[in-house]
């Protein structure tokens, strides 16, 4: 071998070293980024599903907040239905009082008809015997 052989062979074995070297990076490199495009793909999915969490945690304060209303709602229609039931019953008392009145209002009328028909029939049958009677039988 020539002594100029030397030096190209050496050169050759170091640009061979230093080829395998930046291809051992390469694959490094190339390993990090793929191990890193696996998290950024796995911290993406998370993302999404937090957001399709953050959207059903917003659905259901939506629907928490309107069922809130809807049992309000049932609240105040009850508190007013019990109200018109309070007043249905006090008026239901006051035709009930008013009812006995005009019953014992009637029943007075009636009896004031029958003693004035008895009266006038007593006086009837007074006229009448007094109109049968001979006057003579009169002292």
């Amino acid at each position: 071998m020539s002594i100029d052989a030397v030096p190209a062979e050496t050169k050759r074995v170091k640009a061979e070293e230093g080829r395998e070297e930046a291809e051992g990076t390469r694959e490094a490199a190339d390993s990090k980024r793929d191990h890193a495009e696996e998290h950024r793909a796995v911290a993406e999915a998370a993302r999404m599903e937090a957001e399709e969490f953050r959207v059903l945690a917003e659905k259901t304060r939506v629907l928490h907040e309107d069922l809130r209303a809807q049992l309000e709602s049932v609240r105040e229609e009850r508190e007013t239905l019990r109200h018109a039931a309070e007043e249905a019953r006090h008026a239901a008392e006051e035709a009930r009082q008013a009812t006995i009145a005009t019953v014992a209002a009637t029943a007075d009328a009636l009896a004031a008809n029958l003693a004035q028909m008895q009266f006038l029939e007593d006086a009837g049958k007074t006229a009448r015997q007094i109109k049968t009677t001979d006057p003579e039988d009169v002292h």
